[in-house]
């Protein structure tokens, strides 16, 4: 992973990249290194995923426990779907916030988990205001921001329609967010490609 010498932190970044490709630890990496340029500087950790079984409980406890190693000074927020207010929230000149993930976002508000707040809405009713939301707080954020997102669509088309609207939905989120951030890195196998960067 980068060097916190010389990895240097953008006003706003969008990380993508498949499962397990080293995102989370990218940004990550970007946090500690905005903590070692001042004493002033805090970290907010924005995280979206629900528990909707087992395997995600122990995998969300994962990462707690992995974050909570390597973050200790973080502040870690859980907003599964008041994302914008959330960054409007904790938004300051001296606070990097990451945003972990964008595409869980998505997920529990288009297939809200059962029993789930938003479960009693139409799932997509609301999605076109929600993403304009969250695109007008990304570009007024006052302080640095990491976007962390998956890349899903290098695969083989999806056979449901639902599924492959998901997809859709989620390529179109990720190139509206690329468009607004100063750098977009793709991850792959814990390497960090540049695929945007303004100074």
């Amino acid at each position: 992973m980068d060097d916190l010498v010389t990895l240097n932190v953008a006003r706003s970044e969008l990380i993508l990249g498949g499962q397990k490709s080293g995102k989370s630890r990218r940004a990550e990496a970007l946090a500690q290194a905005w903590l070692s340029q001042s004493g002033s500087h805090q970290v907010v950790l924005i995280v979206t995923a629900q528990a909707g079984d087992d395997e995600m409980r122990q995998r969300i406890a994962r990462h707690q426990a992995d974050r909570a190693q390597r973050l200790p000074g973080a502040t870690t927020l859980e907003e599964p779907l008041a994302l914008a207010e959330a960054i409007r929230g904790h938004s300051r000149p001296d606070t990097l916030i990451i945003v972990d993930c964008l595409t869980l976002w998505l997920t529990n508000a288009l297939m809200p988990v059962r029993g789930a707040a938003a479960a009693s809405q139409s799932p997509a009713c609301d999605q076109a205001s929600r993403t304009a939301q969250l695109l007008q707080a990304i570009a007024d954020a006052a302080g640095p921001l990491v976007l962390v997102g998956n890349e899903i669509g290098l695969g083989v088309i999806p056979l449901g329609c639902e599924v492959r609207a998901f997809v859709d939905a989620l390529g179109l989120l990720n190139q509206s967010v690329a468009q607004l951030c100063q750098r977009v890195t793709l991850m792959a196998a814990g390497l960090p490609l540049t695929l945007k960067d303004v100074p």
